[in-house]
């Protein structure tokens, strides 16, 4: 079964039937202790399987006994040390793993058990520390608050989709999926990230920050084994499981992509809607039009009478309109598709903020926000008109796993664009904005669109990206890929007196790629600001390949560690979206036409 079916629809008899076999399971939190766990147990297994075909039989004498049990412990302490090899925190891995080892005596299960019980907690407590901060009466720390218990939520769905993918699947096949787990374990460092940003800067903040850095450092390990499954597999023999990971991905696609270019796994009804809405010949569930002409007139009214289960992907049409109501697109409707008559015509508008209120934070400003997995935007307007002079102001805010945006135009001055986590591609898009227009911490390829950078405050400087990333290992980064980066009109006559750049770091980790694309003569010739003195410039890694126009000059670029010029075409094609998305598996089944490699 493909890790994708989890978009499909349930009914609600399989749904409780999925719920009773989950509580059976394991603690939600320890999700990332089992990535590890089924890697060792399954490894440990094929040592164990080839030393006992080796050998002559026996008979059962305790000092043989005694024998295979020192040699089955050296044995998991050999693939312990091996599995944290790559991991950044050597040493919480290695007791985590020794611990779950040394309590268990008798199946994997029991070792699973041992281990969770440990890790799970670390993850409960992280996100149940922040139970100690409700009885703050400050408005703001009770926003962040709020925030924390939701994006916990998010969290666990994540941890739990996590196991369920890897039991769905062989040994073998975990290095063919290692992209697909690590995406979803990367989304609940960025949660907690979040989570911590909503609070005021001073000691809480220091304090929840510092609660969550064991789970956010258990999480990280699992990424740095997921990462490294392929050679540590082979490095065992695993049947199946090759270094190579090229030669992984055709296998894989052999399997999955028909002739038609859609995956084999799709339903034939799903198949002939999808190539439907590939001739832009939607047939929608829903309309909605604020002259009456539709099933409702509000957005919000068509998104909850969506039906709790249904058959393939469900479509609502937009009619032209300006829609003054905050959107949201709740975590269980997966296969949404939203459609408009032209992102001029069909605009969903509002106006939140951070400054106007203390009770408002980032993550909540944003005019509408996109969780459910595998969402489908095409011509429709996104706007926050706050303006400069309110700061914080989000357009749109993205958390949805294989989502898509076509034709789409997202209005704002500072955050417009919040691509918060998980896959994301934007294909023929217009993003307007000032101060870290596009933000977050994503995995997220922006194909043929402009970027329009517009004047900010006097005393404001222009930022169009500004990536999240906050461990080495998580599989997210920004990609410009043959876009146009331009100044808005108002910005042209003081293009020279108010300096604009392509990024900085938001986190430590920071990851922006921009390539193939034409750069504005209005674009600072360093390129990139610093966000707080040397902060992340040895760790960050920004990269631009075959750019134009005249502010792609890299030769008086910054000279940080962590930027480079790309000048390998096979380089380059690491970011393409094929490699980077694996969006050749997911993104042609929505109709989207897309680039897969580069230009030229």
């Amino acid at each position: 079964m493909s890790a994708f079916q989890d978009f499909g629809p349930l009914t609600e008899r399989r749904r409780a039937e999925k719920q009773r076999t989950q509580r059976k399971r394991l603690m939600i939190g320890g999700a990332s202790a089992a990535v590890v766990l089924l890697v060792i147990v399954g490894a440990a297994c094929v040592v164990n399987r080839e030393k006992t075909s080796s050998e002559p039989s026996r008979s059962s004498t305790s000092n043989a006994a005694a024998a295979a049990a020192d040699s089955s412990i050296h044995s998991v302490s050999k693939t312990v040390k091996m599995l944290c090899s790559p991991t950044d925190y050597k040493e919480s891995c290695e007791k985590a793993l020794s611990k779950a080892a040394a309590n268990s005596t008798s199946s994997p299960k029991d070792l699973i058990k041992a281990a969770v019980a440990a890790i799970a907690d670390e993850v409960d407590k992280s996100f149940g520390r922040v139970a100690d901060s409700v009885k703050s009466d400050d408005p703001r720390v009770r926003a962040a608050v709020d925030d924390c218990k939701e994006l916990f939520g998010y969290a666990k769905a994540e941890l739990l989709r996590t196991m369920n993918g890897i039991d769905a699947h062989r040994l073998d096949d975990l290095p063919k999926k290692g992209h697909e787990l690590r995406i979803w374990l990367s989304s609940v460092i960025t949660d907690q990230e979040t989570c911590v940003e909503g609070f005021p800067e001073g000691e809480l903040k220091k304090k929840m920050k510092d609660g969550m850095e064991a789970a956010k450092h258990l999480t990280s390990n699992a990424l740095a084994i997921i990462g490294k499954a392929p050679s540590f597999l082979s490095s065992l023999h695993v049947p199946g499981v090759s270094g190579g990971r090229r030669r992984l991905l055709e296998a894989e696609e052999g399997r999955e992509l028909r002739g038609d270019g859609f995956p084999a796994w799709l339903s034939s009804k799903e198949r002939r809607a999808l190539k439907g809405q590939a001739k832009n010949n939607l047939t929608p569930n829903l309309v909605v039009a604020k002259d009456g002409t539709g099933n409702f007139t509000t957005i919000n009214d068509a998104i909850n009478a969506v039906p709790k289960t249904y058959d393939g992907r469900f479509v609502i049409y937009i009619k032209e309109g300006v829609y003054e109501e905050q959107v949201i697109v709740p975590k269980q409707m997966v296969n949404l598709t939203l459609f408009g008559d032209g992102s001029r015509k069909t605009i969903i508008t509002g106006s939140r903020n951070v400054a106007d209120g203390n009770n408002m934070t980032t993550y909540k400003s944003a005019t509408v926000a996109v969780h459910g997995d595998g969402f489908v935007g095409t011509g429709i307007g996104f706007r926050n008109t706050a303006g400069a002079i309110k700061h914080q102001a989000v357009a749109l805010r993205v958390q949805s796993d294989r989502s898509v945006f076509l034709n789409c135009r997202m209005e704002g001055y500072q955050d417009t664009l919040y691509a918060h986590s998980m896959r994301q591609f934007y294909r023929n898009c217009i993003i307007s904005g000032t101060v870290d227009f596009i933000f977050g911490d994503a995995a997220a390829v922006l194909q043929n669109c402009i970027l329009v950078v517009r004047r900010p405050l006097d005393n404001q400087q222009n930022i169009v990206t500004a990536q999240g990333r906050s461990d080495g290992h998580q599989p997210t980064g920004f990609v410009v890929h043959h876009c146009r980066i331009i100044p808005d009109g108002r910005l042209v006559p003081d293009k020279l007196a108010i300096r604009s750049y392509l990024g900085r770091p938001w986190r430590e980790y920071s990851h922006t790629i921009i390539m193939e694309s034409q750069i504005g003569d209005f674009i600072s010739r360093d390129g990139y600001l610093p966000w707080d003195g040397d902060f992340g410039l040895k760790t960050l890694s920004y990269a631009e390949y075959n750019n134009k126009g005249a502010g792609a000059d890299t030769a008086a670029r910054v000279r940080w560690p962590g930027y480079r010029t790309i000048t390998s075409r096979d380089d380059a094609a690491k970011y393409t979206v094929a490699a980077f998305l694996n969006g050749d598996q997911w993104i042609r089944s929505t109709g989207t036409p897309v680039r897969l490699g580069l230009y030229q």
